[in-house]
Formats: C-alpha cells, structure tokens, sequence
C-alpha cells in the first residue's frame, strides 16, 4: 500500500474523531445517554419515547455539520461504484447488523470501548473482522475493485 502524501489530511481527521469524542461525551456526561446512532434513530421512530428533543437535536446536528464544514472549505466529491441495488442491500444489511448486534459502530466502538464494555469490544472485533473478510472475497476471489 502506498500513501498519497499529497492528499494526506491527517489534522482533518484527528478534528473530525475529536469533535465525535466531544459530542459523545457531552451526551453522556450531560444526559446519560449513550450516542449510538441507531438507537437514538430508532428511538425517534418510536412514539412516545422520552428525550425526543435532545435526540433529535443530536441527529440534525449530524445532518447539518457537513454543510456548516462545507461553507469554509470544499467538500470532497461523492462517488458511488455501485449501483441502486448495492447501495439499498448494503443499507439493509447494515440495519439488520446494527439490530441483532444491539448497536453499531458508534454506540459500541466509540462509547463502548470507551466506557470498558466487554460486550462492545466483542461486536467491535466482530465488526471490524467482517469488514475485512468482505473486502478480501470482494477483491480476491471475485475480482472486484473499487
């Protein structure tokens, strides 16, 4: 593997990671909720759940940091290498993992490992693994690239 140095950003990223701890953090130690993207998504297509505020908040402020970065520097493009039908298979399994896992990479890699979670080093192992094995038998065994 080579490193494009030219295009290496590394400060934007340590930023970008900063900032998710800080929200993280703030949303626990300012709430006691954990800020696991799906359950808090989730949760507001549940009626009557408490904290709907505070949880939609946290969702818009996702939604509209990208436009708010964008307007003091260029956003990267876009590209999509696969089609409509990639795109809704790749969404739906990625919705029945984060249920039957009871979370995803947000809830258990960054608050869990975070607060020590046996259960969420575990899913987070397990995570990371499967997105390897499905990247070498993408590119190994049936030849596709990106």
């Amino acid at each position: 593997m080579l490193l494009d140095y030219l295009h290496f950003t590394p400060w934007s990223a340590l930023a970008g990671g900063g900032l998710i701890g800080l929200a993280a953090s703030l949303l626990i130690v300012a709430n006691g909720r954990i800020a696991g993207i799906s359950g808090l998504l989730g949760s507001l297509l549940q009626p009557g759940t408490d904290g709907w505020g505070e949880k939609s908040l946290f969702i818009i402020g996702l939604l509209l940091a990208p436009l708010l970065w964008g307007l003091f520097t260029a956003l990267p493009s876009v590209e999509f290498q696969s089609g409509l039908l990639g795109l809704v298979s790749a969404g739906l399994l990625v919705g029945i993992g984060t249920r039957y896992g009871a979370g995803c990479t947000s809830g258990h890699g960054v608050c869990g490992i975070s607060r020590l979670s046996p259960r969420s080093l575990i899913a987070t192992l397990c995570f990371m693994a499967t997105g390897f094995a499905t990247v070498w038998v993408l590119r190994h065994l049936l030849g596709l690239t990106a």
